[in-house]
């Protein structure tokens, strides 16, 4: 099964319970940013550029904090590379034993030293960006070898017990034999599922590898059709979404960060400004403003943080629609 049965019943418990109690707004996904350090520069990095005076870490208490304001089931600690925060494993343990789903996305170069400090866990997951096979992910990340440290740490974590997904952004010049090949390799070391991404570029990167919605409303066919032989975790209608045969308003709201400056509005592509409450961020930001995309930094927005929670909570319409979605459920 592509969604654990334990993560899909809370899900689908954590969406009746807003349902009946009436909320319109509620969040899916917690994102925790606990440092904006990295040791890498990735070209299709906004985040390190955006917050590149910034060298402040969250606390433990912090991070736990923001998880008791927000109450997501999901939470995803991204940075920065989170692995640099010295504290990181009492971070996930904090949040898994709360409960929540815990999604750590690093890029894999301190992975295999961190381990032994981690726990394999149901409710945790690992996940690795890898944005193509060795020479272009080499090429992406400005370091030459760190294709082959995230893949060995990838297949150290998988031995150990650990549950690792992957992250894949799509570029410009990404080439869908590639991204077929990569994807085969990626099962081939035991991964338990892959995320896709088209590359959006943000306010403080807007270097010429990245796609505009045109260009990714044409090129995304090949990844929905992947998504039938490979174990993608993007759901279908999001990848119809992504290849303009959906319609689908984005739920600024779903994904809310928590960084060392506050919760940022009004979402994790675009920072208008940060709260100190997550109480705050909910009140005092004009969701509709920019869930309408008529803000000009939304015109090529298509990014999964903002429409993956519109097809969980009001995407799934029709009868072909639920049966599609129970298919890549199950499959």
């Amino acid at each position: 099964m592509r969604v654990p049965v334990k993560l899909g019943t809370t899900l689908t418990s954590y969406l009746l319970k807003n349902r009946l109690a009436s909320r319109d707004k509620f969040p899916l996904v917690l994102m925790i940013e606990p440092t904006h350090l990295c040791n890498l520069s990735c070209k299709g990095c906004g985040r390190i550029i955006e917050y590149s005076d910034n060298s402040d870490l969250l606390s433990v208490e912090e991070c736990i904090g923001a998880a008791k304001e927000c109450d997501a089931p999901v939470v995803t600690v991204t940075g920065g590379e989170p692995l640099l925060h010295p504290q990181i494993d009492e971070i996930v343990k904090g949040l898994v034993n709360m409960g929540r789903y815990v999604y750590l996305c690093t890029n894999g170069l301190m992975l295999t030293d961190t381990l032994d400090r981690l726990e394999p866990n149901s409710h945790f997951y690992i996940n690795v960006h890898i944005d193509g096979l060795e020479h272009t992910h080499d090429v992406i990340t400005s370091h030459e070898g760190s294709f082959r440290q995230a893949t060995e740490a990838i297949k150290k974590a998988k031995g150990l017990g650990f549950r690792v997904c992957t992250n894949t952004t799509l570029y410009l010049d990404s080439k869908p034999e590639e991204i077929e090949e990569l994807f085969i390799y990626l099962e081939g070391i035991g991964v338990d599922g892959m995320l896709v991404s088209p590359g959006f570029s943000f306010v403080h990167n807007t270097d010429d590898i990245f796609l505009t919605r045109e260009q990714i409303q044409k090129r995304f066919g090949f990844i929905y059709e992947l998504s039938k032989k490979h174990r993608l975790l993007n759901t279908p209608l999001y990848l119809k979404f992504l290849t303009g045969q959906k319609e689908l308003k984005c739920t600024p709201w779903g994904n809310p960060t928590r960084n060392t400056l506050g919760w940022k509005s009004p979402c994790y592509m675009i920072t208008d400004k940060h709260y100190p409450t997550y109480k705050e961020l909910m009140e005092n930001t004009d969701w509709e403003y920019y869930r309408s995309g008529k803000d000009p930094r939304c015109k090529n927005c298509m990014m999964h943080c903002g429409f993956e929670a519109s097809v969980i909570t009001e995407g799934v319409k029709s009868i072909s629609d639920m049966l599609e979605m129970a298919k890549w459920s199950f499959g």
